[in-house]
């Protein structure tokens, strides 16, 4: 059967069983990676998968069932058995589920890639890696990585309101990493940035511009020099955050505890409650007044972006924070209507199995006038630069905070002045924030993809966006503490 036939199968089994709302989901998924090691192909692979979640409100509470067998008798099956779960979940629930309204949309959505990366040859994909690794290869290297990976989506959504929504989305990731081992250190440089490289919700074409041959020759040659840099200093003094670091940066201090069913308790894994109270929405300054926040998944290309979430409802930017002040949540039609909120679209779910949490879309830090990394660089007199990230922490309140970078720059009298090893950063998030003074501009702003976001049991990974330019904080926390 067509996958629209099956949403509408799922919608009115699910209606005959007793549900008083209901939505089907058809996804189907393909991946494949390729990537070398060491002047050899470590992993060639492609996966893939389809199937149909159904979820429904029944009796005032949730349920949801899933299934991977496309015919009329197992859809049917997984509607009643969402029901089912429902009327059975119902005696337990404090108050009935309710939606804020949305106006059902039926939309084909197709995707803007311009060069499909699955018909890309393998061949060509293992050229431009060997390429990066033959580049990497220098006296002090002793691992060289490459990867590229490329997802296709396609999805259709289907309510008992009436929205039918079909969207195609195409991914392409790349990433170059370079591992130096001598004098008692190891180091590690990855590019164009750590934790998955560039990742864009484009084709191919995002490839060239990378000049990825020439970038990895690079970071191998940051990598060898960092065994013998300096160790970060130790004190407080005024930090910039390159782009990537930023990114992240703004991924776990903001991202996250503005999704609201954190806030609302109904999710806490993985450092899972936010400090965000409802209490504070208006009021709470987050950060100085340099600091704007939006929440924006209408970008084109960017890997948070959609043009309708998995609840059908249509992508808009939203205020996040605005001038400093806490203004915004990421939220859910149900959790919207508990709070009496506007809609902030944010509803995803990892495949056809899962149900939908509230999640990240392009989280994004509004470029400021600071100009150019030049111009903000030779405004401080003495300082780090912090470049791509190497490990992170941070409570389950997203409070208390320890990054380590892959490598820092000493500023002196606005200039670089040499590499550092080891830099490390703390804070708290409200001060830290409050600390920012200077942002670059239009010029040096660019949305950076994370890859892998963890969230909800069971796991559910989900691509997301950070559009950041790089930012000064003042007198922050660096290096370890004796």
């Amino acid at each position: 059967m067509a996958l629209r036939e099956l949403a509408e199968l799922a919608l009115g089994a699910a209606l005959t069983a007793g549900a008083t709302y209901a939505d089907a989901r058809f996804v189907r998924r393909c991946h494949q990676v390729v990537s070398v090691k060491n002047g050899g192909v470590s992993r060639m692979a492609f996966a893939e998968g389809a199937g149909l979640g159904v979820r429904v409100i029944a009796r005032g509470a949730w349920g949801f069932a899933a299934t991977s067998v496309l015919s009329e008798a197992s859809v049917r099956g997984a509607a009643r058995q969402a029901v089912e779960l429902a009327e059975a979940a119902a005696s337990s629930i404090c108050e009935p589920v309710e939606l804020a309204p949305v106006e059902p949309a039926v939309a084909e959505v197709p995707t803007c890639a311009q060069i499909d990366p699955f018909r890309v040859p393998a061949a060509e994909k293992l050229d431009l890696l060997m390429a990066c690794d033959a580049a990497m290869d220098i006296p002090g290297i002793v691992v060289r990585q490459a990867e590229t990976n490329a997802w296709r989506e396609e999805k259709f959504f289907a309510s008992s309101e009436g929205a039918r929504i079909y969207q195609e989305r195409l991914v392409t990731q790349v990433e170059v990493v370079a591992t130096a081992a001598g004098n008692g250190e190891v180091q590690r440089r990855s590019w164009p940035s750590s934790h998955g490289g560039e990742l864009q919700a484009r084709g191919w074409e995002i490839i060239e511009p990378l000049s990825l041959p020439a970038r990895a020759a690079e970071i191998a040659r940051e990598a060898v020099e960092l065994l013998r840099a300096d160790q970060c200093p130790k004190g407080r003094m005024d930090i910039i955050l390159e782009g990537s670091q930023l990114a992240l940066q703004l991924h776990e201090s903001c991202g996250h505890p503005v999704e609201l069913d954190r806030v609302l308790g109904t999710e806490a894994s993985f450092a899972g409650t936010s400090f965000l109270t409802p209490d504070k929405l208006g009021t709470f300054r987050y950060g100085s007044e340099a600091v704007n926040i939006v929440a924006d998944p209408t970008i084109p290309g960017a890997a948070g972006s959609f043009a309708y979430d998995d609840e059908g409802v249509q992508a808009r930017v939203a205020d996040i924070v605005r001038n400093g002040i806490f203004v915004g949540y990421l939220n859910s039609r149900e959790t919207a209507r508990k709070l009496g909120l506007d809609l902030v679209p944010a509803m995803r779910a990892d495949g056809w199995n899962r149900l939908p949490l509230v999640r990240m879309t392009n989280v994004n830090l509004l470029p400021g006038a600071a100009g150019s990394l030049a111009d903000l660089l030779r405004d401080t007199d003495e300082g780090l630069l912090l470049v791509a990230n190497k490990s992170w922490s941070i409570d389950d309140r997203r409070l208390n905070f320890q990054f380590a970078c892959e490598l820092g720059y000493r500023i002196k009298n606005g200039q670089l002045a040499g590499l550092v090893r080891n830099p490390t950063y703390q804070g708290m998030t409200p001060q830290f924030w409050a600390s920012c003074d200077a942002i670059c501009g239009e010029d040096e702003w660019k949305v950076w993809g994370v890859p892998n976001c963890g969230k909800g049991e069971p796991m559910q990974i989900m691509q997301v966006g950070h559009g950041v330019a790089p930012a000064r904080f003042r007198q922050v926390m660096v290096g370890v503490a004796d």
